[in-house]
């Protein structure tokens, strides 16, 4: 299979269980033009609709916001300000998204997509197969406790297992721990860049170097020593090893 085969199947499953709301109709819908009638499939009038919810599902239902909020925070940790900027690190998140996420969607394309472009399945049963791997994907990255929450606060019955929970409570639930994870990670990258800010702030103080801002001796040791442990190598090594 190709590469952008499978990341269109990956975008169009992640797509698929946003429409588990939206009653389907039989018929195609009919069009004329070109001198004659005929029917647009309703897989195409689908897809079209699911264009405009892939942004707000590629936050909700992969880890795309974790490994964001990441980047961000070892930016923050190099004192580079705004290098990389925001379009090298949101091109990498979506990336190493699609990479998570391609078993998952040729999951969906095979139980799914597939069956219903033979015609064996309904638009509605679609959605159904289609949303079981991405509810798996979700629950085993989700803490007990912000499941709980959420089924709290939508007054749901208790479930026998986590696998009989609605869309509507995994979600969230999903959002807040890929939130903490990378807050978390964040956290621990921060702390040998802040050493280094603290050793670099009193060195220069007991010197009585005051004119000359720590930072802008600190930068290029921090970034030194992410060049030598080969940092990126090691950070989305782990980050990858954390989503396996």
């Amino acid at each position: 299979m190709s590469r952008p085969r499978a990341l269109w199947m990956t975008a169009v499953g992640l797509a698929a269980p946003a429409m588990a709301q939206v009653q389907t109709a039989e018929p195609a819908v009919r069009w004329s033009g070109g001198g004659g009638s005929g029917s647009l499939s309703w897989t195409i009038v689908v897809l079209m609709t699911l264009l405009t919810l892939l942004p707000a599902l590629l936050l909700a239902m992969t880890p795309f916001a974790r490994l964001l909020v990441v980047f961000h925070f070892l930016r923050q940790a190099l004192g580079t300000q705004t290098t990389p900027n925001n379009q090298t690190l949101i091109g990498l998140a979506l990336v190493l998204t699609f990479f998570v996420m391609q078993p998952v969607g040729e999951a969906i394309h095979k139980r799914a997509v597939l069956p219903l472009q033979r015609g064996q399945i309904n638009a509605n049963q679609a959605v159904l197969r289609g949303a079981e791997p991405l509810r798996k994907f979700m629950l085993k990255y989700t803490r007990e406790k912000d499941l709980a929450l959420f089924v709290e606060l939508s007054k749901s019955p208790r479930p026998r297992q986590a696998g009989d929970l609605p869309m509507r409570v995994v979600m969230p639930a999903y959002m807040i721990s890929e939130l903490k994870a990378g807050f978390q990670i964040g956290a621990v990258l921060f702390l040998p860049f802040l050493v280094i800010d603290m050793v670099v702030a009193s060195i220069t103080t007991s010197v009585g170097m005051l004119q000359l801002p720590p930072v802008v001796i600190s930068t290029p040791l921090k970034l030194l020593l992410f060049v030598m442990v080969d940092g990126w190598s090691l950070l989305i090594g782990s980050l990858m090893r954390s989503l396996s």
